[in-house]
């Protein structure tokens, strides 16, 4: 495999901390306030195959234990990112599983800081409905003095080199230098057939969502957690940025496929998404991708 031109080969193997277990019993091995990030994808309670369809109730209660879990293992300036979208009821009606978990946190004492839109174009074509292209991050932390920088996840501004017209400040740009803030509406393809981080995994988490969380709300050498690891992308990209990732799911050929890219990534030739690069469009030149 051709090495990525984004990619250098990493010494990961001191960093990672991935093995196929439960959650709770997974993260009751791990010690207080350890995790400076908390980033995961549960299942949406929608009968996927890695997941046993239950009733909402036990759904809630099932995630109350995991979200209780995470808040004993989050440091006090930390982060925790939950990613959702929708429960689909068997007569069709959509639950907002961000608006069913929202409580949960809350109990906890956790303040919500965004509630994050990520907006792709592909998935399941609807016939009944409006067909679903976004879901929701809900970002908590634990007080007022959190971990956040901006900086590393600044996007191109919409106009560069736009300066003040008037006042004080005529003539000089009115535009931070390095970038602007990228909102709370993030376009980002999702992980489908022609992706090239693609895996038998369903439902794959891109590796660039859960990059602009740990480099906004972590630092090098600081540790991430994912409950629900899936294929491990939430471990990739905290292990591209130098944080250890810790991780676990239980699915054992989800876990081979984790360890299998964190070699690659370790080799120099995991291919990933790079961050901010332009979506895909086929009425531009090459897509308008240079």
């Amino acid at each position: 495999m051709i090495a990525h031109k984004n990619v250098v080969p990493l010494n990961v193997d001191h960093m990672t901390h991935v093995a196929r277990a439960d959650n709770l019993e997974y993260m009751r091995e791990l010690p207080d306030h350890s995790m400076q990030l908390i980033v995961t994808s549960p299942p949406y309670n929608i009968g996927k195959r890695y997941e046993r369809r239950t009733s909402l109730e036990r759904y809630v209660a099932e995630q109350a234990g995991t979200i209780a879990e995470c808040v004993r293992l989050l440091d006090d300036h930390g982060s925790i990112c939950w990613q959702v979208g929708n429960h689909i009821a068997t007569d069709g009606e959509v639950v907002p599983l961000d608006i069913l978990l929202y409580p949960l946190f809350k109990n906890h004492g956790l303040k919500l800081r965004n509630r994050i839109v990520w907006h792709f174009e592909h998935g399941l074509h609807c016939t009944k409905r409006f067909s679903g292209r976004h879901e929701t991050i809900l970002w908590f932390t634990k007080g007022d003095d959190y971990r956040f920088d901006l900086d590393p996840v600044r996007v191109p501004p919409k106009y560069p080199g736009k300066k003040h017209f008037k006042g004080p400040k005529a003539g000089q740009l009115s535009c931070n230098p390095l970038g602007k803030n990228p909102g709370d509406v993030w376009v980002i393809p999702n992980v489908k057939a022609n992706h090239c981080e693609k895996t038998e995994h369903p439902c794959q988490f891109p590796v660039e969502l859960v990059e602009r969380l740990v480099l906004s709300m972590t630092n090098e050498g600081d540790s991430v957690l994912d409950p629900y690891m899936g294929v491990g992308s939430s471990v990739l990209a905290a292990l591209k940025h130098g944080r250890h990732g810790y991780g676990c799911d239980v699915e054992q050929q989800y876990i081979d496929i984790a360890w299998e890219r964190i070699r690659e990534l370790r080799a120099g030739t995991l291919r990933t998404r790079p961050m901010n690069k332009p979506v895909y469009d086929p009425s531009l030149p090459g897509g308008g991708h240079r």
